[in-house]
């Protein structure tokens, strides 16, 4: 069974875009800095994107997301060259999608796109990506099994925030790894069941 990670970048306050969304700036204002640590000249964060794509197998978003991240993503998707299958939640597919995307659009649940997102990664990681919303009902589903975040020191101040709404009950989550670089500081958790 593929593991289920959440793998998203944030601020140190818990954004994970900043205030000021447009759709010129879908991280909001300055929000692209949570970006910078992989794309970055530092090899050590190069070398643990390159890591974390070697290991994908597929992905999972929201609709806002896509729609919002099309323009720069193309047919390729978000891991680009590498093509990694991206599962999109929405309660209604698009009209078109790019030629030979690597996109799916699911309209009956989180679970159904799970299914559809391990049946396309093989023996690769499932990641959740990009969208609050969909982090939130995984999390809150208790189907995720790992947590890994790349925590950018930034504090917005404002912005969507990740872990609001995720149910009354705590979460345990137990460290894995924990990687500290300049830019950002990469920690996996497990969450505990």
């Amino acid at each position: 069974m593929n593991t289920l990670v959440l793998d998203i970048s944030i601020s140190l306050d818990g954004y994970i875009t900043a205030g000021g969304q447009s759709p010129d700036e879908p991280l909001g204002q300055g929000g692209e800095r949570l970006h910078d640590w992989a794309f970055g000249a530092d090899e050590q964060n190069r070398a643990f994107t390159e890591k974390a794509v070697g290991g994908l197998g597929a992905l999972i978003t929201g609709r806002k997301n896509y729609d919002d991240s099309l323009r720069w993503w193309g047919a390729d998707g978000p891991t680009g060259p590498a093509r990694r299958p991206l599962i999109v939640l929405t309660h209604e597919a698009p009209a078109e999608s790019p030629e030979n995307g690597v996109y799916t659009f699911v309209t009956t649940g989180i679970e159904d796109a799970l299914a559809q997102a391990r049946a396309a990664a093989g023996d690769g990681v499932v990641a959740v990506m990009g969208g609050a919303n969909v982090a939130q009902q995984y999390l809150a589903a208790g189907l995720l099994d790992e947590i890994s975040l790349h925590i950018v020191p930034v504090v917005f101040g404002d912005g969507v925030a990740l872990f609001a709404r995720t149910g009354a009950e705590h979460i345990g989550l137990e460290t894995v790894e924990v990687v500290p670089t300049d830019a950002a500081t990469h920690v996996r958790y497990r969450v505990i069941k």
